[in-house]
């Protein structure tokens, strides 16, 4: 089981396994009190990127990275559904998909660095389909099986 032991490590490193799903270091924050936080992106082998640059701004969101939603979808159905009178009414989440939920953890490094650890809990809403991902998905969740294409989203850093 890899941990990091330097605050500039961006590896990936195990999810933590919770009750129907995971939890995932995602993002680094660094603080400093006369400067803006710096933020370190984590390499991900289930996650695409969560940073995101639109035309407002940047954002913070997650999602999976596409060959897990096509697997996904597969299993679960899309993430939105549509209603009989679409589009009189709007789509709507698809309660069968897992949630996602950051949770900040503060950190002292040995060098005296402060870092605020960014982690995603992604919890499924039955076990039966949290247990159908771990057994397809279980290099991944354990830092492993790196993604093979391209355009995966996992840089290194911000």
């Amino acid at each position: 089981m890899h941990e990091h032991e330097r605050a500039g490590d961006v590896r990936a490193v195990p999810a933590q396994l919770l009750d129907r799903g995971f939890r995932l270091l995602a993002l680094r924050e660094f603080r400093a009190a006369d400067q803006p936080p710096a933020i370190a992106l984590i390499r991900q082998t289930i996650l695409r990127d969560v940073h995101r640059v639109h035309r407002h701004g940047v954002s913070f969101g997650c999602t999976f990275l596409p060959q897990i939603m096509q697997w996904l979808i597969e299993l679960l159905g899309r993430p939105s559904l549509h209603p009989p009178d679409y589009p009189a009414s709007p789509a709507y989440r698809n309660p069968a998909w897992p949630s996602f939920h950051w949770r900040p953890e503060s950190r002292l490094w040995e060098e005296g660095v402060e870092t605020v650890e960014w982690h995603v809990d992604v919890i499924f809403a039955d076990s039966a389909s949290f247990d159908a991902f771990t057994a397809r998905w279980r290099d991944r969740l354990t830092g492993g099986g790196a993604p093979s294409d391209a355009g995966d989203g996992s840089k290194a850093a911000l």
